[in-house]
Parts: structure tokens; sequence; C-alpha cells
């Protein structure tokens, strides 16, 4: 038996239901399968799996362990052989484009304002809300409700009869095997038939982000269930999944000793995740890492919040920098060039270019020019388009040579070991890990949430969505096994840099005194800006504005305002003064 901790040794020892948060890198997986060797040989074990990768690693380890009585699914492929075949149905593997549902709806053109596109849109978000939730009827849900942005939720509330019913249509032609089903149907469907598992235990992994119809099933069972998770890595909740670690009545157990990373290391996890307190959450588990543990050479990630973020950095590497000649986008790189309704990047530079003949994407194609899709954009709050449009408007015509110079260094799957630098999001690098990371400064920072804050009071449905960007920050932290470099704007205040945290400064805290960041971290550089932390008046907005319409730098405006470069920029952006001035 392997040697373990007082708080394994709990959890092996469980009989019953159970929940347990188990922090990043505490060998949740391995402590189950110690859970699952005190069961007989008999008992009918079953683990679900979060999605194919993890299921592939499970196999593995449940198979190493001897354990060969564990069953490893995932909720989909249960759900798949359950419904699917038995139906005669066609999956959609990648879902429907808006395009593709204005046809199957039949919604017709309405001129310049895209209301067809705008409804296929809702009528998406709407059946992925059915399909997650529990409820046996459309009905019953407060569709609206879900829906932050002011203009996004105004259409609906205006368009709302429609929407239901344009909802009700799509799920009776998937239903009947009219049009092809989406992966999220037939899980709903299997839901829906009350299935009875024929397991005597059922492990239930990544509870933090359990879909609500999975986690229906998973509970009216009469198996000993046992879930796990760690609560702050609930990052799909714009999914509808939840959190079961809260939601759910079970003993409660915690794994808070990480083997992945330093002590260090996890002191700053423990201090982005104490951010939360100014959002009303109580953090009850400390994260402990390891006492110096040796630094190894091994592969380096870049690891982003956005897709934009990271080709950003991908360009300054591979195109501008010529520093990297290998390597590996996590997931397919293509889909780093498409939105989820199925636009290219390519079909935006297009508009932007007036090619209209080259675009593919009927959306697109019907967008009068840039000015309309920015139009779309913000009626729809749709995010992907709006960095696809950022990205364009930034490198222009220069995007074709970029992607291929990319392309050109990409490696293939099989290949990956070899890769200088592995690219990625932080929801794919989920449940990854590598000895070194770098982190893209396009996560929420301290000095964006307390601006935020300042603003006035936040909707519950905001406030989750805070808490969140927390926890992507805490998730991509944990991803790595050794070193870790960030931008300053990331790091909490009074937090200090050392052999496994590596501080990228901006220009400002490049002139402090070294021997003040040594003793006293960043803590002492920010009480000088204490402004930035303050909101904004109309008049300081005004004055903004005529220094950038002047051309005042960054540098120069942040100096005259005794804020920071970050809060400038945020500012600026918030503005939309290059949008508006810029040349």
């Amino acid at each position: 038996m392997m040697k373990t901790t007082r708080e394994q040794e709990h959890i092996i020892q469980v009989r019953g239901d159970a929940k347990i948060n188990a922090v990043a890198g505490s060998g949740k997986t391995t402590t189950l399968i110690e859970l699952a060797k005190t069961r007989p040989k008999s008992h009918r074990i079953l683990y679900l799996a979060f999605n194919k990768s993890v299921k592939t690693e499970a196999l593995v380890k449940f198979a190493k362990a001897g354990l060969n009585q564990v069953k490893i699914e995932t909720a989909h492929s249960m759900a798949y052989r359950a419904v699917v075949p038995k139906n005669n149905y066609e999956v959609s593997n990648q879902g429907y484009k808006h395009s593709e549902l204005v046809e199957v709806l039949g919604l017709s053109s309405s001129g310049k304002n895209f209301t067809e596109y705008i409804l296929a849109d809702h009528v998406l978000r709407y059946s992925a809300l059915f399909c997650n939730k529990t409820t046996s009827s459309i009905a019953e849900l407060d569709y609206l409700s879900t829906i932050s942005d002011p203009k996004a939720k105004a259409f609906a509330k205006n368009h709302f009869g429609a929407i239901q019913k344009l909802t009700r249509v799509f799920m009776a032609k998937m239903n009947e095997g009219s049009i092809p089903i989406t992966h999220d149907f037939y899980l709903k469907k299997f839901q829906l038939s009350k299935p009875v598992l024929p397991y005597d235990m059922i492990l239930f992994d990544e509870g933090q982000d359990a879909s609500p119809v999975m986690l229906n099933i998973f509970l009216n069972q009469d198996a000993e269930k046992i879930i796990v998770g760690d609560s702050h890595q609930q990052i799909y909740s714009w999914r509808f999944a939840e959190n079961a670690l809260e939601t759910t009545k079970f003993p409660s157990y915690s794994l808070s000793q990480s083997f992945r990373f330093s002590d260090e290391i996890a002191d700053l996890a423990n201090k982005v995740l104490a951010l939360k307190s100014q959002l009303g959450r109580k953090l009850d588990l400390s994260i402990k890492g390891l006492k110096d543990p040796p630094l190894k050479e091994g592969q380096k990630a870049i690891i982003a919040r956005t897709n934009l973020g990271l080709l950003k950095r991908a360009i300054e590497l591979v195109y501008e920098g010529k520093e990297v000649e290998k390597i590996y986008f996590e997931g397919n790189f293509n889909s780093y060039t498409y939105a989820d309704s199925g636009t290219s990047l390519y079909d935006v530079l297009s508009l932007y270019q007036g090619r209209k003949n080259k675009i593919r994407d009927k959306l697109i194609k019907r967008m009068p020019d840039m000015q309309g899709l920015e139009e779309y954009i913000k009626k729809t709050g749709d995010i992907q388009l709006s960095m696809m449009a950022e990205i364009v408007r930034k490198y222009k015509s220069k995007i074709p040579k970029i992607l291929k110079t990319i392309k050109d260094s990409h490696l293939k799957d099989s290949d990956k070991p070899k890769a200088e630098i592995i690219f990625s999001t932080v929801h794919r690098a989920k449940g990854m890990e590598y000895e070194e990371v770098e982190l893209i400064p396009d996560f929420l920072t301290e000095e964006n949430l307390n601006s935020i804050l300042e603003e006035g009071e936040l909707n519950p449905l905001d406030r989750n969505k805070l808490n969140e960007e927390i926890n992507l920050l805490y998730v991509a932290i944990t991803r790595t096994r050794g070193k870790l470099k960030l931008h300053e704007s990331l790091v909490p205040e009074g937090f200090k840099a050392n052999k496994y945290v590596e501080v990228i400064l901006d220009e400002e805290s490049k002139d402090a005194d070294f021997f003040e960041l040594e003793e006293n971290g960043y803590s002492e550089i920010r009480k000088k800006h204490k402004l930035a932390y303050r909101p904004w008046t109309p008049e300081q907005d005004e004055e903004l504005t005529i220094l950038f319409c002047e051309g005042a730098r960054v540098k120069e405006i942040a100096e005259h305002f005794g804020r920071t470069h970050g809060a400038i920029r945020s500012r600026i952006k918030k503005l939309e003064l290059l949008e508006l001035y810029g040349s």
C-alpha cells in the first residue's frame, strides 16, 4: 500500500456516501484507487470520468492497480450507448452553427438587424440550458435569468415568446430524428429515462463541474456514492455546470496536501483564492505544497485565459521573435482560429478587407461591414467574435502569413513530447501539468476586481462569474510542477518573488529600488498607486480622453493621474477610445 497522509487514510476508511474536496495535485485518483481496493472483488464499481482524456488516464491507473472490476466511463459514453442506437439517431459532433439553425428553423431574413441570427443564438443557448438542467419541460426554466449582458437580455425579453417556441421546435426535430442530435440532447434524454445503473459503488470525478443531468442520474442510484473534485476548479458554469461539492449533502472530506508543486506556489494559490473574500465567499481549505522540491528541466507551457491572448503570445515568439521552432497547441490548432459558432478568423478578415466573395460563413457574409459585426457582437455578447474582431483590427492583412508561420512550427500529436513550448488556454490545460509555466496577463487581476467592485453592487450572476475568473487563475497557477512565470499584475498584494515564482515587472516597477522589492514584495510599490483602485469620475474620463487624443503615451497618462499603466489601459479600453479616436 502507498504511503498515505492522514487525510487520505480517513478517506480510504470511508463507508457510505461521501464528498471529497481535493486541491490541485493532491493525488485524488490514487486515493480513489486505494478506496476501491478496500471493497470486495465482487463489488461492481463505476468510475465516472470528466472527459475522454481523463478516462484514458484512469483506465491505465486502475488496471495497473489490478482493479479490473472497476468500469471507467464518461457520462456521455454511457448515455450514447443507451440512447443513440436504439433511436437510430445521427449525432452532430460539432453542434449547430447559427447559420445552420437559421436554415433548420426556416427563419427568414429581416434586413440589416440580423434578427434571425440573434434568435438562433438564443435558441442554441436556451436548448443547451434545457439539456443541462433537470427539468422535464422548457417552460419550467427561467432562461432570462441566465443572461447578464444588458443588450442581449433586452433582446431576449422582447422576443421571448418566439425564442421559447423556436426552442421547442428545435428540440422536437431532434427528438423525432429529422435532424442530427447534439451530445447534450442524448445525455438529457438519458436522464429523462431515469436509468438504473448496475453498480454497488459509483465514483463521480470533477464534481465541481458536474452536469446537473448526470448528477441527477448519479444521486438517484442505490449504490454507494463518492463525489470528488476541487471547489476552486469550477470553470464551466457558463455551460450550466454546478458545484456538487457545495450542493450535495454528503459527509465531507478534504485533501489539502499537493504533491505537484512547492510551498511557494501553494502560497501564491492561497493568496489568489483569498480574493474571493471580497465576493463574500468563505475559504475553508488551505493548500499545502512540498518543502523545497528540486527544479527539473522539462517542457514549458504558456497558458492564457483566452484564445486571443494565446495567439498574441504565439505571434510574439514564433512570428515576431523567431525564438522557437517547435511548438504544440493543446487541442487542434485550427480551433484557435474558429469561434464555437463556426466563424473563421479568415471570414472576419475578409469582412474587414471588404472581400465579401471570400467569406464562407453565412452570418459574416450578411454583415455590411466591421461596424455591423461589432453592433451584432454588442447585441449578443459574443465574446469569441469580439476577440476575432480585435485580432483583425490589430494585424489586418498580416494574419495569413502569421498563421502560416505558426502552423509551420507546429508539431503533430505524436511529436508533442518534442515541443519546446506547449500553448494552451486554461480550459484546455485543466488536468495537465508541466515543469514550467508562463501565464499570459489576460486573467482577472486584483486591480480589475477592486475596480469592478467599486463601480457598484453586483448581481449574483456577475458575482459568480467573478468567482469563476479567480478559479481560472488558480487552475492556471497550479499547472506547474516546478517554476511559474507571471506578470506582476496577476500577483496579489504582499506576495514576494522567489526561486519558484518569477514575476515580470512593469516599466514603473523596474525603476523601483531592488532592496525594496526584496524586502517588501510588491505591496509597497502598489501603495504608491492607491488611486488605481478608486472609481473614475466623469471629469477624469474627459481629461483622459483629451490626453489620449493629444497623443500622450500610456506612461505619461499614468504619471499624470498617479495610476498604474494597467489601470490606464483598462480605462482606455472601457471608454473605447481606440475605436473612437485611434488611428
